[in-house]
């Protein structure tokens, strides 16, 4: 069993609290304990971040690019070292661990590479003097990570904070913190004490880190409601924040398609990490006349998924993360068939004595054209989806719309400008066009949403950076 502590100054802080984490497919099993922080343990791990900073800022751009270049490194060989153990405290596949180690990895090297010129002052003459125009780090930043792809959601923060010349205090989920704390210390060792913390705890620890005041930006990944609350925390005193919150991300099918070529490839950005994704495929809309036969097609291919535990090599997805996301979607599920919605159970349990020791859900397929239902209103987070009919693609660019939330988004079709001219009328972040996946996203690529789906942007050394850097304006006048 494992045990971790705080890290705080490149040191394990143990505490008289801890959490146990228990193996979301098989709850018998306690996976490791945790130990949990206060407000005091945040007070240290920001002062002792904003220590580092007076020092890591100066650090010429090279060296601290060559430092994550190193973490990269780290991060790339603890895939085999960590993947069982986050599989085994988060529920997921272990191809899907795989691929959050090489998505995290991915990321501490676009800002390793990145063009260091980005930092350079800018100089002006003018007719009575110059101005310089220069990019000087903020100080500490706070962030709050969840655990449904932790890895990749950390280094999402800690590339862009210490690139630019921050120092950074980071908060685990709860029910994925282990092997991420361990990466993250790893990772410590190889740069100057307190440039990278670690802070474990409740609501308590997150409200202390996000209203502490020599923190100077928050970042954080998570759904929109905890979002909201860390917002008007961070506000408490002004400070940045980038905030990347939950979707309800519509796929539009044109009538163009082959459905069986395309069915394939959009479950896999529905049915991957159990549809605990953020920007995984929520609702999708299809031509009236092909509504019945696309579902039955769908259907027929859900059938084959086998859901058990992540370990298993046979498995197509695993449990759910924790209780209260399970009650969530299972509430989904039975409200959606006490609708007049046609509901499917589909799939093939790999090891059903053992189905009530975890948070498993076999795959649900919904036909309906009732839009107000909670499982096309709401963001399921689970392995639960609608397929709803339109009239016209006026009428679908409207319905996928008709949602506050907006991070993600695609369109099938075969017709590739056509698909571009829907795309660009669809409120979102990110639009994909024949894909909605992981394999979607590409490094530089702006990540984000609009409306309540969250503010800035993510993955993008431009806009990325811009909120991770202060711009100091300095003018001499003759």
């Amino acid at each position: 069993m494992e045990k971790v502590g705080l890290l705080i100054n490149n040191e394990e802080v143990f505490t008289d609290n801890y959490m146990e984490v228990r193996d979301p497919g098989d709850l018998s099993t306690v996976v490791g304990k945790v130990a949990q922080g206060n407000k005091d343990h945040v007070d240290q791990a920001v002062r002792g971040a904003h220590a580092a900073f007076l020092t890591w800022r100066e650090k010429n751009v090279e060296e601290r690019k060559a430092l994550i270049n190193e973490a990269m490194k780290v991060v790339q060989e603890s895939s085999s070292k960590y993947k069982e153990l986050l599989v085994r405290e988060h529920g997921g596949a272990l191809w899907e661990a795989e691929t959050d180690f090489m998505l995290g990895a991915g990321t501490l090297q676009l800002y390793s590479n990145m063009d260091s010129t980005y930092f350079d002052s800018v100089h002006k003459e003018v007719e009575d003097g110059w101005i310089k125009i220069e990019k000087q780090p903020k100080g500490v930043v706070s962030a709050i990570v969840p655990w449904n792809m932790p890895i990749v959601l950390t280094m999402m923060k800690v590339g862009p904070a210490l690139v630019s010349g921050n120092t950074i205090v980071i908060k685990p989920s709860p029910t994925a913190s282990i092997a991420l704390t361990k990466l993250l210390k790893d990772i410590a060792s190889l740069l100057p004490k307190g440039v990278i913390n670690v802070l474990h705890g409740d609501i308590d620890v997150g409200e202390a880190m996000s209203k502490h005041p020599l923190v100077r930006k928050v970042a954080f990944t998570g759904g929109t409601n905890t979002g909201s609350i860390v917002m008007a925390n961070a506000g408490s005193s002004i400070r940045d924040v980038t905030l990347e919150l939950g979707g309800n991300d519509p796929a539009i099918i044109l009538d163009d398609v082959n459905p069986s070529d395309i069915i394939p490839k959009l479950l896999k950005g529905v049915f991957t990490r159990s549809g605990q994704i953020c920007f995984a495929v929520k609702r999708v809309y299809v031509p009236r006349h092909m509504h019945d036969s696309f579902y039955e097609e769908v259907c027929k291919v859900v059938d084959q998924y086998k859901v058990g535990h992540g370990l298993k090599e046979e498995a197509s997805f695993g449990p759910m993360n924790n209780k209260k996301q399970y009650d969530i979607v299972t509430k989904i599920i039975e409200s959606t068939k006490n609708s007049n919605a046609e509901v499917r159970e589909l799939g093939e349990k790999i090891d059903p004595e053992n189905w009530d020791n975890g948070y498993y859900i076999l795959p649900h397929v919904v036909k309906t054209d009732d839009y107000s239902l909670d499982v096309v209103t709401q963001e399921q987070f689970g392995p639960i989806i609608p397929i709803m009919p339109y009239d016209t693609v006026e009428d679908a660019i409207r319905l996928a719309n008709d949602s506050e939330q907006g991070l993600c988004s695609s369109v099938w079709s075969n017709d590739i400008d056509y698909a571009y001219k829907v795309a660009r009328r669809i409120e979102a972040g990110s639009t994909f066009i024949n894909s909605h996946s992981f394999d979607s996203l590409a490094l530089g690529m702006p990540f984000g949403g609009v409306k309540q789906s969250g503010i800035g942007r993510e993955l993008a050394i431009d806009d990325t950076l811009k909120s991770y850097v202060e711009t100091h304006s300095i003018r001499y006048i003759k």
